[in-house]
């Protein structure tokens, strides 16, 4: 595996961080350097920008946006890379999660957001996976394997309730 991080996960505030924790298991779990931190999209914007930048020097090859409520940061960090970005609408505020998944997901024509679920950080993980797995010798496998390890699980549960 890589010794330089090559994926950035950004968080819109700490509240999110166990939402999103299961998405940087995941992450460690296939061996990929991660970075983490919390940057606001309307409290921190050149905190932002000065970020994705320097990331982008230092090789981030995908970035992942957690945010919720207006839900910006995917959309920001857009703005400023060509790389991928992944937004995870995080559930929060009186609408749980609808007007993040709204706003991360309505981006204007040339600045894609690729976005999963609400609170979908697996999702996030494995798409930043895929993205990387050319780049990453022997990640390839690893997501197959781990594909055949999931049908598995279902075709013993499918045994089992036969029964």
């Amino acid at each position: 595996m890589p010794d330089k991080r090559i994926v950035a996960i950004v968080m819109g505030s700490q509240n999110d961080y166990e939402k999103v924790e299961a998405g940087i298991n995941i992450l460690k779990e296939f061996g990929v350097p991660t970075t983490v931190r919390i940057l606001s999209a309307h409290r921190t914007p050149e905190e932002v920008k000065q970020f994705v930048k320097e990331s982008e020097k230092e090789g981030i090859k995908v970035f992942i946006c957690a945010a919720g409520m207006a839900a910006h940061l995917a959309g920001v960090v857009a703005s400023h890379t060509t790389r991928p970005v992944i937004g995870i609408p995080i559930a929060s505020g009186a609408l749980n999660g609808v007007d993040s998944l709204y706003s991360t997901v309505m981006m204007p024509p040339g600045i894609p957001v690729a976005t999963v679920a609400i609170n979908g950080a697996q999702n996030a993980a494995y798409l930043a996976l895929e993205i990387i797995q050319e780049s990453v010798p022997g990640l390839s496998e690893k997501l197959k394997e781990q594909r055949r390890k999931m049908a598995e699980k279902v075709l013993e549960a499918d045994k089992s309730i036969q029964k």
